[in-house]
């Protein structure tokens, strides 16, 4: 077993901010003790040596970002650990969930504890790392499961970045059937992918969504959730693009086995406009869809069928991406710009702030049994995003700190920032600079997971 060195938590107490509650934003101050929040009151009862004004602030609890690719080991030149995570620092994600299509694929235990030795004392946040689902490891994959930093199994069942694949039923089944944990899911059907690939022309980003339609994913979606149903093992679809998927999602006979997540992008964006204007920028798998799937996906969200945001953050370089299509890689970053983008919601009146804390904390602490992890309440760790919601800034590359260096969103003025990021009582960030040493830990999730009913 891998150690790791946990740091002092300072005694601190943050006064004068507005603090976002499940369901409820109250003006309060936050009581912090050994990294956890001890207690919410105005005044605190207790004294503490040290102290943060956060008047003029919202309290928001520390986004969990539950699908990123920061590139490490094999692909560093696009993003690293270290980079990825100052960039989940800059934009107020406290914990990341980090995918396994690296170089070597984590797939492997040496490969997984490899992973926590090279994030060890260099990221900025909380951590976990997907195991990747092969034909060759389905039926060991549980051996993973109560391992501190283990974030789940990740199944890619149609071909994407990468060379993890579990295109059959047969393999897929043998997944299902080994452990207990929530297994997570990119979900698109390899022969029709496949299929399209021989039958579709393309010559530019627009055509994308044609080789990568609306019902290669519905496909994978049924075929998953009809296995959830024989296996009764819960799963998480990532990143759903289409009105059918959501459709599938609340009708399906499996639906209380099943949570999904969403993308930024994919609620933000819509084709053929993020083509026109981003090019081979806006290529992802699966792709943009046009604004009648950007409404279900929002519809999808509000009433629960989608469970929470996650942003698929897949950075590559502008000198890959300019390649052109279809010779660029797929995905673009996305972990920075996360809470600006839902707090710039905010201010144009489409979502609230018990919103955001539900769709980017609560949920994801839900959906993968995060210990201490979603909310600011009493017991929980202090992991905290100070944002100020009358800040207005225009993304620009200087602010970015992925090392990829660009970001979709370049040129939007967004109102609302996070300011001051605090992970288990360390503030990691404040004003657009890192602050200490990097404190991340490794987190850890129950290898059992409730079905969350809707």
């Amino acid at each position: 077993m891998l150690a790791t060195q946990r740091l002092p938590a300072p005694s601190l107490a943050i006064r004068g901010g507005h603090v976002v509650l499940p369901g409820e934003v109250r003006r309060l101050d936050i009581g912090i003790e050994g990294g956890r929040i001890v207690e919410l009151d105005l005044p605190l009862r207790a004294s503490y040596p040290h102290e943060l004004d956060a008047t003029g602030l919202h309290a928001l609890p520390g986004a969990i970002d539950t699908q990123v690719h920061f590139r490490e080991p094999g692909l560093e030149w696009k993003e690293d650990l270290a980079t990825g995570s100052e960039a989940a620092a800059a934009g107020g994600v406290t914990t990341f969930f980090e995918m396994p299509n690296t170089r070597p694929p984590t797939t492997t235990p040496e490969a997984f504890d490899d992973k926590l030795l090279r994030a060890s004392g260099r990221c900025r946040v909380d951590y976990a790392f997907f195991v990747g689902a092969t034909p060759d490891n389905a039926d060991t994959l549980g051996q993973f499961e109560k391992r501190r930093g283990f974030a789940g199994i990740k199944v890619f069942m149609g071909s994407s970045t990468g060379s993890l694949l579990v295109p059959d039923d047969a393999s897929l089944r043998r997944v299902l059937a080994a452990g207990r944990c929530r297994v997570a899911v990119h979900a698109e059907d390899e022969p029709r992918l496949q299929a399209l690939a021989a039958s579709v022309a393309v010559s530019r980003p627009h055509d994308h969504a044609l080789r990568r339609d609306e019902e290669c994913a519905r496909r994978a979606v049924q075929r998953l959730l009809d296995l959830a149903a024989e296996t009764l093992r819960p799963v998480h679809i990532l990143h759903v693009t289409s009105a059918a998927e959501v459709d599938l999602l609340r009708t399906h006979p499996a639906r209380r086995l099943a949570t999904a997540e969403v993308t930024p992008q994919h609620l933000l964006l819509a084709a053929p406009d993020c083509y026109d204007r981003l090019g081979a920028r806006a290529v992802m798998n699966p792709p943009i869809r046009d604004e009648s799937h950007r409404v279900a996906l929002w519809q999808g969200l509000r009433d629960g069928v989608l469970t929470c945001i996650g942003t698929d953050h897949a950075p590559h370089t502008l000198e890959e991406k300019a390649l052109g299509y279809p010779g660029c890689p797929s995905g673009m970053p996305g972990v920075q710009t996360l809470l600006p983008l839902l707090l710039n919601e905010v201010a144009g009146g489409r979502v609230s702030l018990e919103d955001i804390a539900l769709w980017t904390a609560q949920r994801p602490a839900q959906v993968f049994q995060i210990v201490g992890k979603g909310g600011l309440l009493p017991g929980l760790d202090a992991d905290i995003a100070l944002c100020d919601l009358s800040l207005q800034r225009t993304v620009t590359a200087d602010l970015l700190r992925s090392r990829c260096g660009w970001s979709p969103w370049e040129g939007e003025s967004l109102q609302g920032w996070p300011r001051i990021t605090i992970v288990r009582g360390h503030v990691v960030w404040r004003d657009d600079a890192p602050v200490g040493d990097p404190i991340g830990e490794p987190v850890r999730c129950a290898d059992a997971v409730p079905i969350l009913g809707r």
